[in-house]
């Protein structure tokens, strides 16, 4: 594997967020990601996309574009796709996203009005992303199906509707997008290459934003997008993520979610350390014997 193009135009303008995109031949679903960018942002951004293989049209019509771009041959998987695209970054502050997420009106406004209000960049700030079933995760809006494929997509009902979900600002981080600040992003080494293609990269990223002094996790409730869930994927060889966060960490991921990031919770301020309780310690034993079988 190698990233063997790395093309940055001269921008006309200051963008406010640099918004990080890694593809793979999906291009139907980048096209509509960029575009929903496009139309419905209140602020203006610098887009950058990963394009891995390609094959599909991708990187000619990037190139048509106009759009800033890294680009392999082969798969590189989502690690080195970010950690690629974030050098051509130009502003402070990073935007995470995936290929297959439509961004609602004025979805950035918001997390900049989060930004500006904080006095320190220790943060780990989300938009709420509305998906189309039921996963079990308590950070999203779910089940609301606007279309489980492109061919599918209702924009025009999303458009009426998404903002009338009731929901609540969230904590825990780990989900797209993402704002970081570029120094933190820098600091933590961006996504760490061994969990490559990508398995466990996020709740890794997470632990070493805890490591590094993070503790203010925030999903914003009124920045919404639409995302068709894992159109990628659900098409590459998996790593082992779980496992190989347990033995980096000395945790589990579950763990991680459940007594340092209060996964899903209603956001209360700041995290704190999690309690050397007896529940915490159950687990922590839990996660050792695991690690020893494993």
């Amino acid at each position: 594997m190698q990233v063997s193009q790395f093309h940055k135009r001269t921008l006309d303008f200051t963008p406010v967020f640099s918004i990080l995109i890694p593809t793979w031949n999906n291009l139907p679903y980048l096209q509509n990601c960029v575009t929903s960018i496009e139309k419905n942002s209140y602020y203006k951004h610098q887009i950058i996309i990963h394009v891995n293989h390609g094959e599909d049209g991708t990187l000619a019509w990037i190139k048509q574009q106009g759009y800033d771009y890294t680009f392999a041959e082969q798969n590189a998987g989502v690690c080195y796709a970010f950690n690629a695209a974030s050098a051509l970054a130009v502003s402070e502050l990073l935007v995470l996203s995936d290929d297959d997420m439509y961004y609602c009106p004025d979805w950035d406004k918001p997390l900049v009005e989060e930004v500006k209000q904080l006095n320190h960049i220790y943060f780990c700030i989300n938009g709420t992303a509305i998906e189309p079933r039921e996963s079990g995760n308590a950070c999203v809006i779910a089940p609301q199906n606007f279309g489980k494929t492109i061919e599918e997509f209702d924009e025009q009902a999303l458009l009426k509707q998404y903002h009338t979900f009731a929901f609540k600002n969230w904590t825990g981080g780990n989900w797209y997008p993402m704002v970081l600040h570029k120094y933190i992003w820098q600091l933590i080494g961006g996504l760490s290459v061994e969990f490559s293609p990508g398995m466990g990269s996020d709740p890794d990223m997470m632990m070493k934003l805890w490591h590094a002094g993070v503790r203010y996790y925030k999903g914003i409730e009124s920045s919404r997008v639409y995302h068709f869930m894992s159109r990628s994927v659900s098409r590459v060889k998996k790593n082992n993520g779980r496992k190989q966060f347990l033995h980096k960490w000395n945790i589990s991921i579950g763990t991680l979610f459940k007594f340092y990031l209060k996964f899903g919770g209603d956001f209360k301020g700041p995290l704190k350390e999690p309690v050397m309780d007896g529940k915490l310690k159950m687990r922590l034993f839990k996660d050792k014997l695991k690690r020893i079988t494993s």
